[in-house]
């Protein structure tokens, strides 16, 4: 009975030590965080991102209340960089005349602060552009193209993509200028808001 009685501890002592490792949980697993998706579509195609509003509340918050507005139709990827990022977002990049001045421009709702999170910058990942100052996060936003990790604890990410990143890194592989301009426009032709139960199936 002895031997029996030391068997069973053991084998407890071992079950639960996997059972709590098997409930940890992957800071980059989409299911922990919320059930909104952005859809842009452009000529190249579509593109779905689910939002974070659990890592990025005030992000994610000032983000559908500009897609809600229609803010970003007609906005251009204004930055293709391959292996990197694709930016946009800017109300700028919706005057050619001012190609010059793409990616300075920003909306009328005040910047947000930073949101660092424990949220890696791996691919498909979507964050908060912004200027030196870590606080001046306002409209404009990066997809990831590939990982991009040294970005980590110095920009936010509110988002990540779930379908449509063969369209994210089409983008990023245009033709563009010294300055990562696409030399051919890049535009958000429609962005919109979708729950997840009526977002486009998900995809790579």
């Amino acid at each position: 009975m002895k031997k029996l009685l030391v068997f069973l501890l053991a084998a407890i002592l071992l079950v639960f030590p996997l059972s709590a490792s098997g409930k940890k949980k992957d800071k980059n697993n989409l299911k922990e965080y919320g059930k909104q998706m952005i859809v842009i579509e452009t000529d190249l195609g579509n593109i779905t991102i689910a939002l974070f509003p659990n890592a990025a509340p005030k992000h994610c918050q000032q983000i559908e209340k500009l897609v809600k507005e229609g803010f970003y139709n007609g906005t251009m990827f204004h930055r293709v960089v391959p292996g990197f990022v694709i930016q946009g977002g800017d109300p700028l990049s919706k005057d050619p005349g001012k190609k010059g001045v793409w990616g300075t421009g920003k909306s009328n709702m005040p910047n947000i602060p930073a949101e660092f999170n424990s949220i890696s910058h791996t691919k498909g990942m979507v964050g908060a552009a912004r200027s030196q100052d870590p606080n001046s996060a306002n409209c404009q936003f990066y997809i990831c193209v590939d990982n991009a990790t040294f970005l980590d604890n110095q920009y936010t990410v509110f988002g990540q993509v779930v379908k449509g990143m063969d369209v994210a890194e089409a983008i990023s592989r245009v033709p563009r200028n010294a300055q990562d301009v696409p030399n051919k426009n890049i535009e958000m032709k429609k962005v919109y808001l979708v729950s997840e139960e009526k977002a486009p199936e998900k995809g790579k």
